[in-house]
């Protein structure tokens, strides 16, 4: 049964990402009036090709609705095979039947050994005029082509449909091939609606073909604004994980699964706490059975190479394709890699960036942080794209961060390490102009009040902003997805930090239907002391947990707050823990000897239970709840204490 649930789990997580968002309001009299092109996600555009015949044949776009047929017709043997798997752990049949199915659906989508494409395949809309989501909407009203409507929806209400624009693209393609047709496509939509500049909004792989559009041709000065969310600029890390698989394995994080579940779906039951350690291990051998039937049809595609990171491309080209045959695809990724991924390029993002802020360009970079790549990969990432390959950020190994009194790598003026002493911004592409939200999934851009009204803001003021410009967005942030339930702050200074004139911690109920009973609060890593009382707050309410005697002296020291809550839903209890930097006083001491150490501290639990119980707590997964009612529990015995002490 759990591997049923698992399966239908990972269909949602495909899923989650379709959900419509209100964001806050732009200050109408200071909007831009340039049109907006939106440049979308990967595999957003849809292609067709020409049979023998001149017939169309739809290649690409409504992925279910193709492959529905080929279930239907072998409805029988798929049911065989999955209870084979099910019960016997036997992914061969399935991945085998699976994978021929994906060929034959997806077959016209397979590319040369030089990279070009097997048929002629096409898009079905090019132009600026059949781009423009008013036409489209117009000609197709069920939705079709009308890539990330969600957020454009919010975008029309301000400027008009009639003046947003979808850019499509074959995706398979390299990214220098996509910005060149971007460059292309920006001049036609200046010239159907007269402006003398458009704004930029791109996603994911529409941030790596922007990006790169902005590096290569960035100084011709024709986008105003360029908002660059969750941008595979560096490539992607689930894409080696996938490339790198028949050698390696995949190595899926059950948690990272299903937390990232959670966000798509804006669920406030935090499903992931009841699972028992390595449940979607299974996971692991099917979908690396699946990739020998994949890649013959997306191995030489310009774009998955591209999607390497730079660390890992010499292996994995040296590896997966070959010199001559190959040639062509490789000197197209080699020049992504060397020239435009590279510092050391003389296209280098950040180069190229300067230029088009010197063109008159305001180029502007959304990233997630400290989540787990979901295929395995042990960086700080969105779930999808490492934070290295996004924004340009220094980042400690996944599961760790730098140590107290950690100095950033470069001298920007101001203080760029994130509260969690994970990352430091300081490298990025563009310091200044670089947003980094802690549990930013991937996608999840209009699922989040802080990521959402910040992306519009940069988007459609005609004013130009740094990290800053505005209080309300500073550059490093704690999501704000209501499957957190609750997010904390100190009533002082920045968020994240501990100065020396805060007096309270801040808590909100982020719920909009759910109450939340805040019935623990343990500090880890400091001796930070907070007077706590049990919070009940109303959806939205926020309340406050004072500080207990003098804030400690310090700075560059890391602490965290876990905060354990009762809500309103079936999982009933739950834990956040935010993290905090202490700037008060003299900087702690960096011992550059032990640079990294473990990013997360223990919880209270370990130490009350003797190392077999909390071995077997990890191998059911059930420490992070017994640890929930562990505190939840000792905190109200301590009140219960300072009662009766009142009275002695």
């Amino acid at each position: 049964m759990k591997k049923i649930l698992a399966v239908l789990l990972a269909v949602l997580m495909m899923l989650s990402v379709c959900s419509t968002g209100v964001w806050a309001a732009v200050e109408e009299d200071k909007l831009t009036e340039y049109p907006v092109i939106m440049v979308p996600g990967y595999s957003s555009s849809e292609l067709y090709r020409l049979d023998e015949n001149g017939e169309v044949v739809h290649v690409w776009g409504d992925a279910f609705g193709q492959a529905m047929p080929e279930v239907e017709a072998n409805l029988g043997g798929i049911i065989a095979d999955a209870g084979t798997f099910l019960l016997a752990g036997d992914v061969e049949p399935i991945a085998k039947r699976l994978g021929e199915g994906f060929q034959r659906i997806f077959g016209d989508m397979k590319t040369n050994a030089d990279g070009s494409s097997y048929y002629d395949v096409k898009n079905y809309i090019n132009t600026a005029e059949e781009c423009c989501y008013a036409n489209l909407q117009e000609k197709y009203p069920e939705g079709r082509h009308q890539a990330e409507n969600e957020m454009m929806t919010d975008v029309f209400g301000h400027v008009g449909a009639e003046n947003c624009f979808v850019f499509t693209c074959d995706f398979r393609m390299g990214a220098v091939e996509c910005a060149e047709k971007l460059r292309a496509f920006i001049d036609d939509v200046i010239e159907y609606t007269g402006k003398d500049k458009v704004n930029i909004l791109a996603v994911s792989h529409g941030g790596q073909v922007s990006g790169t559009y902005l590096t290569l041709y960035g100084h011709e000065g024709k986008v105003n604004n360029a908002v660059l969310t969750v941008p595979a600029l560096g490539g992607a890390g689930i894409a080696y994980d996938a490339f790198n698989a028949p050698k390696a394995g995949f190595n899926f994080g059950d948690v990272a699964l299903l937390v990232f579940i959670e966000h798509g779906m804006m669920l406030e039951e935090d499903i992931h706490y009841l699972v028992e350690a390595g449940w979607l291990g299974f996971l692991d051998d099917l979908a690396a059975a699946l990739v020998p039937y994949v890649m013959p049809v997306m191995g030489t595609w310009g774009s998955m190479w591209d999607f390497i990171p730079l660390e890992y491309y010499e292996d994995m080209k040296s590896e997966l394709l070959d010199e001559t045959e190959n040639a062509a695809v490789i000197e197209k990724s080699d020049f992504m890699h060397y020239q435009i991924q590279s510092p050391d390029g003389e296209h280098y993002f950040a180069k190229g960036f300067r230029e088009a802020q010197q063109a008159g360009t305001d180029v502007y970079i959304l990233s997630g942080y400290d989540i787990q790549i979901v295929t395995g990969m042990p960086v700080s990432s969105d779930a999808i794209i490492t934070t290295p390959s996004s924004s340009g950020a220094t980042c400690a190994p996944f599961g760790k961060r730098f140590a107290d009194g950690y100095t950033q790598q470069v001298d920007t003026g101001f203080y760029q390490v994130s509260p969690s002493m994970t990352v430091d911004a300081s490298t990025c592409y563009l310091p200044e102009h670089t947003w980094l939200i802690e549990d930013y999934h991937h996608g999840m851009t209009y699922k989040d009040e802080y990521t959402k009204s910040l992306m519009y803001t940069l988007l459609l003021n005609e004013e130009s902003y740094d990290v800053h410009s505005l209080e309300q967005y500073p550059q490093f942030h704690a999501t704000t997805n209501v499957s957190h339930s609750i997010f904390a702050t100190f009533n002082s200074g920045t968020e994240g930090y501990l100065d020396g004139e805060a007096t309270h911690l801040t808590v909100t109920n982020l719920s909009k239907e759910r109450d939340v009973t805040i019935l623990a609060a343990n500090v880890y890593g400091s001796e930070l002391e907070l007077s706590f009382r049990p919070l009940y707050l109303k959806p939205g309410q926020s309340g406050e947990i004072a500080i207990k005697g003098e804030i400690p002296e310090g700075s560059l020291k890391n602490f965290e707050i876990s905060l354990s809550y009762m809500i309103e839903s079936f999982t009933l209890v739950g834990e956040r823990t935010f993290n905090f930097t202490l700037m008060n006083g003299e900087a702690a001491e960096y011992d550059a000897e032990n640079p990294l150490v473990d990013a997360d501290s223990a919880p209270a639990i370990e130490g009350v239970l003797d190392e077999e119980t909390n071995a077997i707590l990890d191998k059911y997964g059930a420490k992070t709840i017994a640890s929930i009612i562990y505190n939840i529990v000792m905190t109200i015995m301590n009140f219960v204490y300072s009662i009766i002490d009142l009275f002695k």
